[in-house]
C-alpha cells in the first residue's frame, strides 16, 4: 500500500513536471525573460562569494608575507595639558626599549626601526620612496630577502654607514630593468648612499601598500643623518610561534610598562599590534563589503520572484478555460495548485541553473583579471539554489491558489 501511494505522488509529479516544461516552451521568449531576474540573482550570489573568500584568501597571504608571527610596537598617545596627541604622538619609543624586550622568552627577533619619505636620485633619474632604517634582524621578522648583492651587517648600523638596499620598483624607476644598481652611488636628502643590495620582491600587502618601492638602510643612519632624531617609530619583533601571540603581548606591554615607569592605573604610552589583529580586521572589511553585495543579489531575487508572480498571473488568466476543463473531467484542487507551483518552482531552478553557470564565468573572469584563485564553495551554490526554490515556492504560492479557487463553470465560461 505505501508503494503504491508512492507511485501514485511521484507519477503525479512527473506529470505536473513534463506540463510545466510544455508551458514554458510555448511560451520560451517570456519564460527567458521572467527567469532574468533570477539568472542575475543566483550569479550574483555566487561571484560574490566567490570574490569575497578569493580576497580574503589573497589579504590573509599578503599580510603574512609581511612577517612571520610578527609583532608592531608603535608610539601611543600623549597627553598635553588633557589633550591628548592621538595614536603616534608618543616620542617615548627607545633603542633601550628595543634591548629591554630581549629578555622576553617569547621573542626571537628584535628590530628597532625608523621611517621616513625622501627624494631619491641616481645619475638623472629621481623618485619618491619610503626608506626604512633598522637592522639585520628586520629580515627574519619581516620575511625579507636579498635577489642579489648582500644585507649590511651589525656594525654597518653601529657605525652609521651609508650603505643600502632597494626594493625592486625603486630599483626598476632609478636605474631601469636592465642596469645593475649593485654598487652605484644613489642620494638621499643629498647625502649619498652605496647600493649594496636589492631586495626579492614581494608584492602588495593587504592594504594595498606596494612593499618593493621602499629602501632598506642601517638604522643609526636614517635616524641620525636623514631624520635627526633620537627616538624610534616602531620595534618589530618576531614571537616564537603564533599560538604565543598573545602571551607574547603580554610580556612586551609589561616589559615595556616597566621600562617607561608606569603606574599600574597609568594607560600604555604605546601600542602592540599583531598580524593575527590586522588579518582580522582587514577579512572583516571584506567581509562586510561583500555582505552588502550579497543583499543587492538578494534584492535581484526578490526583483525575480516578483516576475514570475507577474507571470504566473498572466498563465492563470490566459488558460482559465484549461483549468475549468482540467477541474470538470475530475482535477482536484491540489492538482490544479501543484502544476502552477511547479511551473512557478520549475522557472525558479532553471533560472538557477542558468546562473550557476553565468555565477562560474563571472567568477572565472574576476578571478584571472586579479590573479586570484577562484573559490566558489559548495555552500554557495546549494544557498543559491535554495534561495531560487524558495522564491518559486513563494511568489508561486498566490498565483497557484487562484488557479485552484477558481469556479470551473465559471472557467468554462471565460473567454
Amino acid at each position: 500500500h505505501t508503494f503504491a501511494v508512492f507511485l501514485h505522488m511521484w507519477t503525479q509529479f512527473v506529470s505536473s513536471l513534463l506540463m510545466a516544461f510544455q508551458a514554458l516552451a510555448a511560451n520560451r521568449a517570456r519564460a527567458l525573460l521572467t527567469m532574468l531576474g533570477i539568472i542575475i540573482g543566483v550569479a550574483a550570489v555566487i561571484t560574490m562569494t566567490a570574490i569575497g573568500q578569493g580576497a580574503q584568501q589573497v589579504i590573509a597571504s599578503q599580510i603574512n608575507s609581511m612577517g612571520s608571527n610578527m609583532l608592531q610596537i608603535d608610539p601611543g598617545p600623549m597627553n598635553f595639558g588633557g589633550v591628548s596627541s592621538g595614536a603616534g604622538g608618543s616620542i617615548r619609543l627607545s633603542e633601550k626599549d628595543a634591548e629591554a624586550l630581549r629578555e622576553s622568552p617569547y621573542l626571537t627577533a628584535i628590530a628597532p626601526s625608523v621611517d621616513t619619505r625622501a627624494q631619491v636620485v641616481a645619475n638623472n633619474a629621481n623618485w619618491q620612496t619610503r626608506i626604512t632604517g633598522s637592522t639585520p634582524e628586520i629580515m627574519s621578522i619581516r620575511n625579507y630577502a636579498v635577489s642579489s648583492g648582500e644585507m649590511f651587517t651589525d656594525i654597518d648600523s653601529k657605525m652609521g654607514r651609508k650603505v643600502c638596499l632597494l626594493g625592486k620598483t625603486v630599483a626598476d624607476n632609478l636605474f631601469g630593468v636592465v642596469a645593475d644598481p649593485i654598487g652605484q652611488s644613489i642620494r638621499i636628502k643629498n647625502i649619498p648612499f652605496i647600493v649594496i643590495g636589492l631586495l626579492k620582491a614581494k608584492g602588495s600587502n593587504g592594504f594595498g601598500q606596494d612593499q618593493d618601492d621602499n629602501i632598506l638602510a642601517p638604522f643609526s643612519t636614517v635616524q641620525r643623518r636623514l631624520m635627526g632624531i633620537t627616538w624610534l617609530e616602531d620595534i618589530f619583533v618576531s614571537t616564537v610561534s603564533t599560538d604565543l601571540t598573545e602571551v607574547a603581548i603580554q610580556d612586551v606591554t609589561h616589559i615595556l610598562r616597566i621600562q617607561h615607569r608606569l603606574s599600574g592605573t597609568g594607560s600604555d604610552d604605546f601600542r602592540v599590534r599583531s598580524q593575527v589583529e590586522m588579518a582580522q580586521a582587514a577579512a572583516q572589511s571584506t567581509q562586510t563589503l561583500t555582505d552588502l553585495l550579497r543583499m543587492a543579489a538578494v534584492i535581484s531575487l526578490v526583483v525575480g520572484g516578483i516576475g514570475i508572480m507577474n507571470i504566473m498571473l498572466v498563465s492563470v488568466t490566459e488558460r482559465t478555460r484549461e483549468i475549468g476543463i482540467r477541474k470538470s473531467i475530475g482535477a482536484k484542487k491540489s492538482n490544479i495548485l501543484t502544476q502552477f507551483l511547479t511551473e512557478a518552482v520549475t522557472l525558479s531552478l532553471v533560472g538557477g541553473v542558468f546562473g550557476v553557470v553565468l555565477g562560474y564565468i563571472a567568477s572565472d573572469f574576476v578571478s584571472n583579471q586579479n590573479g586570484w584563485s577562484l573559490i566558489i564553495s559548495p555552500q554557495a551554490v546549494s544557498l543559491s539554489f535554495a534561495a531560487a526554490t524558495a522564491v518559486g515556492v513563494f511568489f508561486g504560492w498566490y498565483p497557484a491558489m487562484k488557479a485552484a479557487r477558481l469556479n470551473p463553470i465559471e472557467a468554462l465560461r471565460y473567454e
